[in-house]
């Protein structure tokens, strides 16, 4: 299936030559039948000698319905440019092709119509004339063919050239990511919303949840037509019709786009190449009234020149637009540019950023994927792909990654290692990026919630703080007490957290200091088993009551002994008996 439009000036003939191929009468409306004059957009079907089958849009030639042709011209394989023999090159014939060019179209059949109303002469000087103005241009070597579709003369001669033009244009790829410009939308008897469209970047099918866009209007797909054929699905590069449910009519139309969702990113400025007509007489500048076409939507636009003030005739730069709503756009997306205050087409060009990034005085835009990964230094890949429509494979737990970026965080981490205490750095206070990075870096290992280097030596392990408990294990100094050696907030947790040191009601004792009471206990039961007193306890360890009570605190927590009144028994890790228990109570 290929999808070609009609282009040159008005009533040189293009409506009658679709009608004369396909049999359709491309113009819908009786205004349009009875002025002879095509307003709107106009749409027919042929199947070609070889059975390929092709699907016209017909679109009008009048300057004062510019906006509808290139309503008409956005989602195109090819094009029939039509010139008159009668009347030879005209205006609109000079700006359709200039449209055409900046649409990025580079395939065309050239049709000489009215050939039946000039003699043999003028009709091979028109051919000529014709030539002429398409040197150097994408038609430039283009097949011309002479036709009159009143008579019918030519006819089969064109719908030959025709074949052989879409033999050798490439069909529509399809990307499943599918995107339909709205052209036309109403409401069919009995069906609801129908909107009709030519399909690119994927296929659709019936019952399939789309959005509406600009907005956030869902719907779903409940019928499917091309080509005046319903169809379960249908594949990118034809003309369709999707009768929708989930929106009225009245609240889409020409220049809303239907799209899947989470598909696109949605953007309200693009930056974009922009190149200038030859034939202005004046620069442009960011001072004008920029309307901007955009597949089949027209869009007020605000513009910025990037790197200089104007573009010269003729010349070609980059620019900055600003949309009046969010549009799903991906790079390569053709625009046409009309200043409305003169009336006038100024040029064209592509998307190449969707989401600029950098500041209108710095940027510098193009298509590739690189510099928009460089420019964010992290992206998800699927945001990638919203962005570029290109997809990459991560390079780190999940990211694509800009080389530099990447080694700016290496070398964060290490810097920050190499300045942070024994404990290394707390994983928890690292960005998602930097804990991506601490996990693959090189002579960096994670243990415990921490990051430091590899191979290191355990400095907390023979912390000075802890050679003073060792001193004193029954009895130790407090952390901040004068004389006892420093140890910081988190050096203490961390200490706590790997067991070097037991903490129990506001004493920290080192975990040697438990394990030894733990012995001194047992020695106690073996000579007592009815149990022990709190002083008993104190005199066999050395200490105090101050320090005693909160050993045996930390005893009772870890299952070693238990109280019964004012005596302490074997806990369960002794071989305390439940069943022997009494309600503890007294004072200790």
């Amino acid at each position: 299936m290929h999808v070609v439009a009609t282009a040159g000036h008005v009533d040189h003939g293009k409506s009658t030559l679709v009608k004369g191929l396909t049999g359709t009468d491309p113009d819908r409306f009786e205004e349009e039948r009875r002025r002879g004059l095509t307003i709107d957009l106009g749409f027919a079907s042929v199947e070609l000698p070889s059975g390929r089958r092709c699907a016209i849009v017909d679109v009008p030639g009048h300057i004062r319905f510019i906006r509808n042709m290139l309503a008409g011209v956005g989602a195109v394989d090819a094009c029939i440019f039509v010139v008159a023999a009668t009347e030879g090159w005209k205006p609109q014939s000079e700006e359709h092709l200039r449209i055409l060019e900046l649409l990025g179209i580079t395939s065309g059949l050239v049709v000489l119509t009215k050939v039946d109303l000039v003699d043999t002469e003028l009709a091979e000087i028109a051919r000529l004339d014709v030539s002429d103005h398409l040197a150097g241009t994408f038609l430039a070597g283009a097949e011309i063919v002479a036709v009159d579709g009143v008579s019918g003369t030519g006819m089969a001669s064109f719908a030959a050239a025709l074949d052989r033009l879409l033999a050798r244009t490439p069909t529509a790829v399809d990307a499943d990511r599918p995107r339909m410009w709205v052209d036309r939308a109403f409401v069919a008897p009995g069906a609801g919303t129908v909107v009709t469209g030519t399909l690119t970047g994927g296929s659709v099918r019936v019952g399939d949840e789309l959005a509406v866009r600009p907005g956030l209007r869902q719907v779903r797909v409940r019928a499917i037509q091309s080509l005046y054929e319903s169809q379960t699905s249908v594949a990118p590069g034809h003309r369709t019709a999707l009768n929708l449910v989930g929106v009225n009519h009245g609240d889409v139309g020409r220049g809303d786009v239907v799209v899947r969702f989470d598909q696109w990113h949605l953007t309200p400025t693009v930056d974009a190449s922009l190149g200038v007509l030859q034939s202005l007489d004046h620069e442009v500048s960011r001072r004008g009234a920029y309307v901007a076409y955009l597949g089949a939507g027209e869009f007020s636009v605000r513009m910025r020149i990037l790197g200089s003030e104007s573009l010269q005739p003729g010349s070609a730069g980059a620019v900055r637009l600003h949309l009046p709503c969010r549009l799903p756009l991906s790079p390569g997306d053709r625009f046409v540019l009309r200043e409305s205050g003169r009336g006038e087409t100024v040029g064209g060009g592509e998307i190449l950023d969707v989401d600029p990034r950098l500041r209108a005085a710095v940027a510098r835009p193009d298509r590739s994927v690189e510099r928009v990964i460089a420019e964010r230094g992290w992206v998800r890949p699927d945001d990638l792909w919203r962005l570029t429509g290109e997809r990459r494979a991560p390079d780190l737990a999940g990211w694509v990654v800009d080389p530099e970026a990447l080694e700016a965080a290496q070398a964060g981490i290490r810097e920050r290692l190499a300045g942070a205490s024994d404990l290394g750095l707390d994983l928890a206070g690292l960005s998602e990026q930097e804990r991506a990075v601490a996990t693959h870096l090189d002579g960096v290992v994670i243990e415990a919630g921490r990051v430091h280097p590899a191979r290191r030596v355990d400095t907390l392990a023979e912390h000075p703080f802890l050679a003073a408990l060792a001193q004193q294990p029954f009895a130790p100094p407090e952390p901040t007490a004068a004389g006892v050696p420093a140890v910081a907030p988190a050096e203490l947790r961390e200490m706590l957290r790997r067991g070097l040191v037991v903490s129990q009601d506001g004493v920290v004792f080192p975990a040697a200091a438990v394990d030894r009471a733990a012995e001194v206990v047992a020695g106690l039961l073996e000579a007592r088993p009815e149990g022990f007193t709190v002083a008993e306890f104190r005199d066999a360890v050395g200490t105090t009551r101050k320090y005693a009570l909160p050993l045996l605190a930390a005893l009772d927590a870890g299952g070693m002994t238990r109280r019964r009144g004012d005596l302490r028994i074997a806990g369960r890790r002794l071989g305390g008996r439940d069943g022997n228990n009494a309600p503890a109570g007294g004072a200790n």
